[in-house]
């Protein structure tokens, strides 16, 4: 299908019948009456990118944390798309009480259509059973574009499609749970709580579909006291898909220095490597995942993740304190 889709936008004269045909029903499912927009981009990186699905995660560091995501989709695919997020949180407190503050902002594109949300997210950290548990919330503004102007339907007056650019946005919502202590972590939240619809023009709607998950890692020491395993999961889950991660990477940490790597496993979905590590106090992380169903292991997912932290001392007037620590 996305071949399909690939050749007929960059050129429509040239796409056969079948592929024409398997447009305009992708098209059609789409839009007639009621679209429902894709699951939200599955990072590899999840245990990197924890704000991007659960606003509990912000502010669990007294660092200013500064993460950025690029993704691109499946190699070898025309117009197969890209997805790219950038977020920053904090803590602070008021009183005797902690609190956690971000931003972040993504956007998921494939053929025709692009999916934005930027998001403001607040979290409430407490002491529970020997470690912390944060409360999280956030208010996000979905936006959802099709540019109808580059797809060749053959009837130019075609109700069901839009023949320009045209997108909505509409206001949604996120709330999480976040507990650790000690090397084990554990967390679950639900995106998209209002399951909005947005509208497109006159004619066309999308509707947003609430997504769950749930993550937990745990970090073990070995004998080596340099180096240590990081085993982690990541569950999604839509309504009707569901996506399990199961995560291991070795980690070797010697003061500033920091490198790891690590294998992912989705069942029924793919097959990924990582590498990366803390260079210069930014810390990289490249990944390729390979898709074990249809398109072949050639036809993979690039991903790279770059990520910052600052020691920020705000107690002392006109001065901040930066430094770079290593991530856990």
């Amino acid at each position: 299908m996305r071949t399909c889709l690939g050749k007929w936008l960059r050129r429509p004269e040239g796409g056969s019948a079948v592929c024409r045909l398997a447009t305009a029903v992708a098209l059609a499912l789409f839009f007639v009456p009621v679209a429902y927009g894709q699951q939200d981009p599955a990072f590899l990186h999840y245990w990197q990118l924890e704000p991007q699905f659960n606003p509990a995660a912000v502010g669990r560091t007294p660092q200013l944390s500064i993460n950025a995501a690029y993704q691109s989709h499946a190699s070898g695919f025309e117009d197969a798309g890209s997805t790219m997020y950038a977020g920053a949180d904090m803590a602070f407190q008021l009183g005797k009480t902690r609190h956690g503050v971000g931003v972040a902002f993504q956007r998921d594109e494939f053929g025709l259509f692009a999916h934005q949300r930027f998001s403001v997210l607040y979290a409430y950290h407490l002491k529970l059973f020997g470690g912390t548990l944060s409360i999280g919330a956030a208010v996000d503004m979905i936006n959802e574009k099709v540019d109808g102007s580059n797809a060749d339907l053959g009837d130019a007056n075609d109700p069901a499609f839009p023949a320009s650019e045209v997108s909505g946005s509409k206001f949604d919502a996120s709330a999480g749970l976040y507990y650790a202590r000690g090397p084990l972590y554990a967390g679950v939240a639900a995106q998209h709580l209002t399951a909005p619809t947005v509208l497109l023009g006159e004619t066309n709607e999308v509707k947003v579909k609430s997504l769950f998950n749930f993550t937990a890692g745990y970090n073990i020491r070995t004998r080596n006291p340099l180096f240590s395993i990081v085993p982690s999961t990541m569950l999604r889950y839509d309504g009707s898909a569901f996506r399990a991660d199961v995560t291991a990477r070795l980690l070797y940490a010697k003061g500033k220095k920091r490198l790891y790597g690590g294998l992912n496993y989705s069942p029924l979905h793919s097959v990924a490597l990582f590498v990366g590590g803390m260079f210069h106090g930014v810390d990289i992380s490249y990944s390729y995942e390979a898709s074990t169903e249809g398109i072949g292991l050639e036809s993979g997912f690039h991903e790279v993740t770059i990520g910052y932290r600052l020691d920020l001392n705000l107690g002392k007037k006109g001065r901040n304190l930066h430094k770079s620590v290593r991530y856990l």
